[in-house]
């Protein structure tokens, strides 16, 4: 396949850059590196820095690159700063990513694997939470991944455009060659933190919630290896 990687210099999308290449697929990467690092990608691999909101540019990259797949992760990502800044959150996730799809079907590009997210479901009270859970965000980050999910359904409705959305949580690891890994800034994970503060004796590490009605009153959360989230999205797109 020939498949282009939205967000292919960030944690998870750099690692499903490595993981597709290696399989023996063509990849190539979009990334306006607001947040990812170009070293994070292989210097053989296809680099175009752009915006996915540049509509021309992604259609000149989907048509010059004869590109049929897209894996789309670039967004804005950090709950507290949606929060403080929604408009900024809407406009690059969500009108990034109806460009990316007025670019994708111009250029004939059906395939989509989009990475959502499990702060589309809120706050629960059924646990544990599936996939028929009613979604409800509390936050502007997870009502932006909702409204995208929105639309795709609704464009899938009318044009040839074939998506999968994976909802997933916590990420975490890194490749198993350790050339790759998180590279957050500021680093927000609960993981690489608390590895920091293990390996510097002067860094603080504060643990949240501590009134959760468990053994300990500390939270539970599930975790997936950042390797197995990329397989999950090359299944996905075998699925389509």
């Amino acid at each position: 396949m020939r498949i282009m990687v939205t967000g292919g210099a960030g944690y998870i999308g750099s690692h499903a850059v490595k993981y597709l290449s290696e399989l023996g697929h063509y990849v190539v990467v979009v990334d306006n590196l607001s947040t990812g690092h170009k070293t994070s990608v292989d210097a053989a691999i296809p680099f175009y820095q752009t915006g996915i909101e540049n509509v021309e540019a992604i259609k000149k990259i989907l048509q010059q690159e004869a590109i049929d797949s897209v894996m789309h992760f670039a967004a804005f990502s950090l709950v507290k700063e949606s929060v403080e800044q929604p408009l900024l959150y809407y406009k690059n996730n969500v009108e990034g990513t109806r460009a990316l799809i007025e670019a994708m079907l111009a250029s004939q590009v059906y395939k989509l694997i989009f990475s959502s997210t499990a702060a589309v479901y809120g706050e629960q009270k059924q646990q544990p939470i599936d996939e028929t859970a009613t979604l409800s965000p509390t936050n502007p980050y997870g009502e932006t991944k909702r409204v995208i999910e929105n639309m795709l359904a609704a464009t899938a409705n009318v044009t040839p455009l074939k998506y999968v959305s994976l909802r997933y949580f916590n990420v975490a690891g890194s490749y198993h060659d350790g050339s790759i890994g998180e590279d957050h800034n500021p680093e927000t994970h609960l993981i690489p933190n608390l590895i920091k503060a293990v390996i510097n004796k002067t860094a603080t590490f504060t643990l949240y919630g501590v009134d959760h009605n468990t053994k300990d009153q500390t939270a539970i959360r599930d975790y997936i290896h950042v390797e197995d989230l990329v397989e999950a999205h090359k299944k996905a797109l075998d699925y389509l």
